[in-house]
């Protein structure tokens, strides 16, 4: 079965402290997967950062999605729905420390759908992790963004080249879940 892990769709990153513009462009199709996900019954996830003030993010990001602040809550647009699940992250990964595969083992999934930002660093880092842990791995392109070009560039042929995830389009991808 497959799950879809929503990454860092938060405030901070889409309209705040570290926007660059480019993450608009994946909402759309995050909502639009996702519709198409809970019609199917599949599992919808959500990590995003809930940074501490020792946390080594911060050392180069600066200070972004502390913990309780409005900066680490899912943007309206994505906002979690009954039935979701929402996790919280305090390094790149998804998948380190925070109970995913517990969670995803426990739903009987085995893909791993990752959406979400960015490309070449929390994506990567959780395909990473995903594929460690034997998991099969989904990137729907048009549903992850990086801060530039070349960096979403090499973030997907990363998770392609070295953890063998699929790339498709989110429609592709919501005709099969359907």
């Amino acid at each position: 079965m497959e799950g879809v892990i929503v990454i860092d769709m938060l405030v901070d990153f889409v309209c705040g402290k570290l926007a660059t513009g480019r993450e608009s462009a994946v909402v759309g199709p995050i909502a639009a997967l996702l519709a198409a996900a809970r019609k199917a019954e599949r599992p919808v996830v959500y990590v995003g950062d809930a940074h501490l003030s020792h946390d080594p993010e911060l050392r180069v990001w600066g200070e972004h999605a502390m913990k309780g602040s409005e900066g680490c809550r899912v943007i309206p647009d994505l906002a979690p729905q009954t039935g979701d699940y929402l996790l919280e992250k305090r390094t790149y990964s998804a998948f380190f420390e925070t109970g995913l595969d517990s969670l995803l083992r426990s739903l009987g999934v085995e893909t791993a759908i990752l959406t979400g930002l960015h490309t070449h660093l929390c994506i990567r880092h959780s395909a990473a992790d995903a594929f460690f842990r034997g998991y099969r791995i989904v990137v729907p392109i048009d549903c992850v963004t990086a801060f530039t070009e070349v960096e979403q560039g090499s973030g997907l042929e990363d998770v392609h080249r070295h953890y063998g995830a699929e790339l498709v389009t989110s429609s592709d991808l919501a005709r099969r879940l359907a």
